[in-house]
């Protein structure tokens, strides 16, 4: 029996006689026992990427996190991944650092996020507070398109963003996923509880449809705004199928594509892989933690019919 074994049964053992002596506060010592042992389960793939991140390449598979103290040295834990991270490539149109493809994801995230944000929110508030003809067949066919996988429509947009040159280019990416049914439909959830009452007061006193979509109702679903940003931009800022197949110029490449060139076919370099994903993490866990509040309260927003 080694250390970490007697440990865990000594605190059950204590567990237990507590249960039994104060069955009260034993109960609430377990619900905190159980809560804190499932937060450790969940962090260790975190604890292990920053391990495995600042390990050397010769070590990176002896050890499920950190070498022993008396091994720690810079042979084995260094800066090494990092450094051949930050290296700028050469390419035919000259070297490429890393900022390059930091700067190129952000845009494309933060672009994608604000005009859908824009597209999605207003066709949604069309379909939930406007009434005319087609409306139940448009919403059918919205949700009968979800249905279908976006792998599937992978070569039908490669013919026509073909066809139309936005090759290697970033229309190529940002156009298609300005619109999406999911987006709309997942507004036009929120956008039902909005009282009726108050888009006809405003327009009594005399405010465009415009003024009534700014001021009145955006702001009202602002827990759904903080939730649909969040979603949107871990989407845009993950996505690897559609800048890998449309993007040709190495210099336009996103994070995760470039990230997965390190995984080539003759040469895999896990440390610098994992030490690009560590980085690569750092602006959505930013964003989340900004929009975390937002988030929780959209997650529930337009649960309940009105």
């Amino acid at each position: 029996m080694n250390l970490l074994q007697a440990v865990i049964l000594l605190v059950a053992a204590g567990f237990a006689v507590l249960v039994v002596v104060r069955p009260k506060t034993g109960y609430m010592y377990g619900r905190w026992a159980l809560i804190l042992g499932v937060a450790i389960v969940m962090l260790l793939p975190f604890v292990w990427l920053v391990c495995a991140a600042f390990k050397d390449k010769s070590v990176i598979n002896e050890y499920a996190f950190l070498p022993p103290l008396r091994q720690i040295s810079s042979r084995t834990v260094n800066l090494d991944s990092f450094r051949t991270l930050f290296e700028p490539q050469q390419t035919t149109q000259g070297p490429v650092n890393l900022w390059r493809y930091v700067f190129n994801s952000l845009f494309l995230a933060s672009t994608t996020t604000f005009v859908s944000l824009i597209l999605w929110s207003m066709g949604s508030y069309a379909l939930a507070k406007f009434r005319f003809r087609g409306k139940g067949v448009l919403l059918t066919y919205m949700l009968a398109s979800m249905a279908v996988p976006g792998v599937a429509l992978l070569a039908p947009n490669f013919a026509v963003i073909y066809q139309m040159g936005w090759m290697d280019s970033y229309k190529a990416i940002l156009v298609p996923a300005a619109v999406s049914a999911f987006g709309i439909f997942l507004f036009r959830q929120a956008m039902t509880a909005v009282p009726d009452e108050l888009i006809e007061a405003g327009r009594v006193d005399g405010c465009s449809e415009f003024r009534i979509y700014f001021q009145l109702v955006m702001p009202l679903v602002r827990p759904m705004s903080g939730a649909y940003c969040l979603i949107s931009f871990l989407g845009a800022w993950n996505s690897y199928l559609a800048p890998n197949v449309f993007l040709q110029t190495q210099a336009k490449l996103t994070l995760p594509v470039v990230l997965n060139q390190f995984m080539g076919v003759y040469e895999r370099q896990y440390g610098v892989f994992l030490a690009g994903t560590l980085l690569a993490i750092l602006p959505p866990a930013v964003l989340f933690l900004l929009l975390q509040k937002e988030f929780i309260s959209g997650l529930t927003s337009g649960a309940v019919k009105q």
